[in-house]
């Protein structure tokens, strides 16, 4: 049985889609922090003859998010200069937008991503799914306040312009950020729900996506797994499964998406993580944003259920797969198991 159809301990784990704990990350605050030490160590290591990179991985992944903006700050203030701009100058390639990844605040971060997935020819969907489907709705206004004062428009006005049909209906109701997030389940609601979906599905010749992006794009976390549930003893077959068969393409892969999210977001980015290092060729868009912006969420449920799925260690993976100093930063963030 894979970790997906398994709906049993579904009822009582807690999601990090409504339940944030700080302790469940990689990267914590440093102790004894000394921001202008760290910022002089910054400017030493980019402002030398050839970058110290030794010296960018080390400060830049072993400390949080707060901490850097800080170091930022006082960078700016000895240097006249943003570290960010900086580091531009300084590095390339995947390190230089690892390195600049981890020194903008997650919500911009978060923000930066969506509008490199919308902007130029062609939309990256697999990008907005991902982040649309993993975020709670705390991160995905945050984000979106980000989005307005940068640009003037409104997230939601963006990508209306840049996505369309059901897949753009359903991702554009998960970028308002209004899911639920009462934690009362109503058994009965849930009841109806699995039996609408599964008639608009299974039961029926054509499939009425309407219904299941209604359902799934709205109700609480605790309110869908127990529709899950239902919708399992209803049809004999999962929800995913149902999905999967009934509908194709982007839709397809948004709903399966937030399935998975519902169920277990550690997992659902484990898999984004091996599916970005599969095959030829690695996706280090994909790895860097996930080894960011979940290290001081997750990141060490995502490497538990890393291992769960696929037998061995991240660490390990990202050992064999990555190299240099893109490599060595991302194993920083990773921690040995």
């Amino acid at each position: 049985m894979s970790v997906w159809d398994d709906l049993d301990l579904l009822l009582d784990s807690p999601s990090s889609l409504n339940v944030t704990s700080p302790t469940r990350g990689t990267v914590k605050d440093k102790a004894n922090f000394n921001v202008e030490a760290d910022a002089a160590a910054l400017r030493d290591a980019i402002e030398g003859i050839g970058t110290t990179e030794k010296t960018l991985v080390e400060i830049l992944t072993q400390r949080s998010n707060a901490q850097r903006q800080l170091i930022a700050t006082a960078y700016h203030k000895s240097t006249g200069r943003t570290l960010i701009a900086d580091l531009e100058g300084d590095t390339h390639g995947d390190f230089e937008d690892l390195l600049v990844a981890l020194v903008k605040a997650p919500a911009v971060y978060d923000c930066h991503e969506v509008i490199n997935a919308i902007k130029g020819a062609g939309t990256t969907e697999s990008t907005l799914t991902e982040l649309f489907a993993s975020k709670s709705n705390k991160q995905i206004k945050a984000m979106s306040e980000v989005y307005l004062a940068e640009t003037g428009r409104t997230l939601i006005q963006d990508l209306k312009s840049d996505v369309s049909g059901d897949y753009g209906n359903a991702l554009l109701i998960l970028a308002e950020g209004k899911r639920d997030e009462s934690s009362n389940v109503d058994a009965g609601k849930a009841k109806a729900d699995a039996k609408a979906m599964y008639e608009a599905g299974e039961k029926k010749w054509g499939t009425d996506e309407g219904k299941f992006i209604d359902i799934l794009c709205h109700r609480s976390v605790p309110q869908l797994r127990q529709t899950l549930v239902e919708y399992k003893n209803i049809s004999k077959k999962t929800l995913q499964e149902s999905i999967e068969s009934e509908m194709s393409g982007n839709l397809e892969e948004l709903l399966v998406a937030v399935v998975k999210c519902i169920k277990n977001v550690p997992a659902y980015l484990a898999e984004r993580i091996f599916e970005s290092m599969k095959g030829l060729g690695t996706t280090e868009s994909t790895l860097t944003r996930i080894l960011v912006s979940r290290s001081e969420i997750d990141l060490l449920d995502i490497r538990a259920e890393f291992k769960k799925l696929f037998g061995y260690s991240l660490y390990s993976k990202l050992e064999s797969e990555v190299s240099g100093s893109y490599g060595n930063a991302l194993k920083h963030l990773c921690g040995q198991d």
